[in-house]
């Protein structure tokens, strides 16, 4: 799989030699990571930035002094940030059936230590991957709701009624507006709107688009 662009990978863990180790592996594959040695530091980081905006995964150990990594997990949650920030789970073998019960809550896998480099930076990249997919969606989502903002009342009314698929004869009389007007209303939203035709408006409109 090919690295993802601009994409991050967040380190949390309490051993500086962990950290190190980790650092170094993703240097090794061109994947530029940042490393926190607490769950309260990255937390901290995280609240002071804007929102995630570039693809990027965090590899979180379980077991750490103040502030857990499951804690810090639980916050994630509760923040919707696991959305655009995968979290893989380090753990060692007596944390496995918490790392388990973690990713049937979404996360999106864990490692045991000592783990495979291969595999760890396997996860990684379809773990950013991921990242960068959902993120895409959002901005999508976005860009939509910006593009329905600019359509005036009168337009919308017209857009349910051709997206519902009713000819222009039947919208201007359901409307009691002309023909022709209907014509203009179309136009412009098909123009806002970024489409050439009424079922590309319907498909852009369709939940979960």
């Amino acid at each position: 799989m090919e690295p993802v662009s601009n994409a991050t990978v967040y380190i949390v863990d309490d051993d500086a030699g962990v950290r190190e180790a980790l650092a170094w592996l993703l240097r090794s594959r061109r994947l530029p990571s940042e490393s926190f040695d607490s769950a309260e530091a990255f937390d901290a980081a995280l609240r002071a930035r804007p929102a995630q905006r570039h693809p990027c995964c965090l590899l979180l150990d379980v077991r750490m002094p103040g502030m857990s990594g499951l804690a810090l997990f639980d916050l994630l949650i509760v923040r919707g940030d696991l959305a655009t920030m995968p979290v893989i789970f380090l753990t060692g073998h007596a944390d496995v059936p918490t790392a388990v019960d973690a990713v049937k809550r979404g996360a999106f896998d864990f490692c045991e230590k000592p783990f495979s480099d291969n595999v760890l930076v396997d996860r990684i990249e379809q773990a950013q991957a991921q990242s960068a997919a959902r993120l895409a969606t959002l901005r999508e989502r976005s860009d939509l709701q910006v593009r329905l903002a600019d359509l005036t009342e009168r337009e919308r009314d017209v857009m349910d009624l051709v997206v519902a698929g009713l000819p222009n004869k039947l919208i201007a009389d359901q409307l009691d507006i002309s023909v022709r007007t209907v014509e203009v209303h179309r136009a412009r939203v098909f123009d806002k709107m970024q489409v050439k035709s009424a079922v590309e408006l319907a498909n852009l409109l369709r939940p979960g688009h």
